[in-house]
């Protein structure tokens, strides 16, 4: 799966090519609050028009359902992108996304022009990955590109689809990016290799912990996850979140733990609260919680634990985190976890999602080795699956 041709790999002069990208950004009345998914689509978008290739640039934007919303329309982006890349890109204001305008603005293409297609998700074949429109959008082009890791995990149209119907289908630089971070994190790390998990719910993470466990040298348990782990053991865990489902299935892992020799490390106090509230009054309790109480965040015994564990390692995954990390009385643990990887020298990977917006949120970010732009994606990556976008290309 990890061997993909690339952009470095293929010649696009006067050829028409049709780039995935992940523009799914956010909109506050018509104006983009955080370009970051634009920024990152740039080194591919230069390459190729840089290359003499007529690039036509795609991607979906929120929740449409297959219909036009309007404030759900690609046109902001589309200025934004002329101004970041310094020359003209033409929007093809179709409903229907394969439109009159897209078929003309395409045929007047010259080498270097880049226009960007309405939201893929406009059309209700989209996401149900419908023949028509995969053959619709492979029509435009001759060559097609994957840039948007963020949907890699999902077999649509604009990703999956289209690549029935075109003879070169290629990954630009930031799916490359995330492939040969994550891939070879996961199937290939420097060791000791540790990987710490969070987030509220252990049923989400069931697979990912399992597939972990037969790689990592170390895994660090936090965030809501941690307390079904905690009532598995016996421990009285009051109001906090609890998968009661997972109970067993916790005691299997720190089981499977033991059997493989793997250090797995949970939370030995936490920051409980009456009520989930910034404000509400909080103390920090070791063992036991009372009955009206729950944690949200890891104590200072847990920040120091799982602080030391990181030392020294040489790979590290993160994915989740520690406590309710927006609340700033329960951001602590989240921070001390983000600060030890900053100080490491090693690979770190920051998981997409809650995380990644943490260590940006905190101004960690450049310290990091790769943070990735798929939550939902770069966890089925650490699940062991094979994501269909990825798979869609064509080997080396």
């Amino acid at each position: 799966m990890l061997n993909k041709k690339s952009v470095d790999d293929i010649n696009v002069k006067g050829l028409k090519v049709l780039v995935r990208c992940d523009f799914n950004v956010p909109l506050k009345d018509g104006a983009i609050t955080d370009e970051n998914r634009l920024v990152a689509a740039l080194p591919t978008i230069k390459k190729l028009i840089g290359d003499g290739g007529r690039v036509i640039l795609c991607s979906h934007l929120g929740k449409p359902k297959g219909e036009p919303k309007p404030e759900l329309s690609l046109a902001p982006v589309a200025k934004r992108l002329s101004e970041l890349l310094g020359q003209d890109v033409k929007f093809a204001a179709d409903p229907e996304v394969v439109g009159p305008n897209a078929k003309a603005a395409v045929e007047a293409m010259k080498d270097g022009d880049v226009i960007l297609l309405e939201n893929t998700r406009y059309r209700v074949e989209e996401t149900k990955n419908g023949e028509a429109f995969s053959k619709e959008l492979a029509s435009l082009c001759d060559v097609f590109v994957n840039d948007a890791f963020g949907t890699a995990h999902r077999a649509h149209c604009s990703n999956v689809g289209v690549t029935q119907f075109v003879d070169t289908a290629v990954v630009g630089y930031l799916m490359q990016k995330e492939i040969d971070f994550l891939g070879n994190a996961v199937n290939n790390p420097e060791r000791p290799f540790v990987a710490i998990l969070g987030g509220s719910k252990v049923s989400s993470k069931i697979s990912v912990i399992n597939n972990l466990l037969d790689k990592v040298d170390t895994l660090i348990i936090g965030g809501g996850m941690c307390f079904t782990f905690a009532k598995a053991a016996g421990a009285e865990i009051g109001k906090s979140l609890c998968e009661d489902d997972y109970l067993e299935y916790a005691n299997e892992m720190v089981k499977k733990a033991q059997d493989k020799g793997v250090k797995l490390l949970l939370p030995v106090d936490y920051v409980a609260a009456k009520e989930f509230s910034n404000d509400s009054e909080h103390r920090v309790v070791e063992g036991n919680l009372e009955a009206d109480e729950m944690g949200l965040d890891i104590g200072p015994k847990t920040e120091k634990l799982f602080s030391d564990a990181l030392v020294g390692a040489k790979t590290v995954v993160w994915n989740g985190p520690m406590g309710c990390f927006e609340m700033s009385n329960f951001a602590s643990g989240t921070i001390a976890v983000a600060k030890a990887l900053a100080d490491l020298d090693a690979t770190t990977i920051i998981g997409g999602g809650d995380s990644a917006a943490a260590v940006n949120i905190l101004g960690y970010g450049d310290k990091m080795t790769h943070i990735s732009t798929g939550g939902g994606a770069s966890l089925e990556f650490l699940e062991g699956k094979d994501l269909p976008g990825v798979v869609a290309a064509n080997d080396k």
